[in-house]
């Protein structure tokens, strides 16, 4: 994952209440890391299925950011129940289109190692859509 010098100047997450759902630590980190730096609200990073469950009710959260495969159980689950309170998910995964079930077509897929322009800009776009959306 590489950060471009002048990101910072492109993309503002301020006040955005992200939820991290990652079983790689150090992705989890750069990931986290990278949110922070630009405004966001971390919810978690969380390493499993379950855990960004129970994040995801107790929590508000304005968007996702999921790994596919969390030690063997796949985020598609979490995904659903996301969906259902319309709340948008990202799914950041060395898994190809291919995998994804058809309810997810169209659902922003970054490949790993995740470009972090790309995340910053997944993330805003989502949330700016939610919020224009939901007025």
């Amino acid at each position: 994952m590489t950060t471009p010098r002048n990101i910072q100047d492109q993309v503002t997450l301020d006040g955005v209440r992200v939820l991290v759902v990652e079983d790689d630590y150090f992705i989890a980190d750069e990931i986290c890391n990278t949110l922070r730096a630009h405004g966001a609200e971390v919810i978690g990073p969380s390493p499993d299925v379950e855990q960004g469950r129970r994040l995801a009710r107790t929590q508000p959260i304005d968007c996702a950011v999921l790994d596919i495969n969390l030690q063997g159980d796949l985020a598609f689950g979490l995904a659903n129940e996301l969906r259902e309170r319309d709340t948008p998910a990202i799914f950041a995964t060395g898994y190809d289109d291919s995998v994804l079930p058809e309810e997810f077509t169209g659902v922003v897929r970054l490949e790993k190692p995740v470009n972090l322009r790309a995340l910053l800009q997944a993330v805003h776009s989502c949330v700016r859509s939610e919020t224009t959306s939901n007025t």
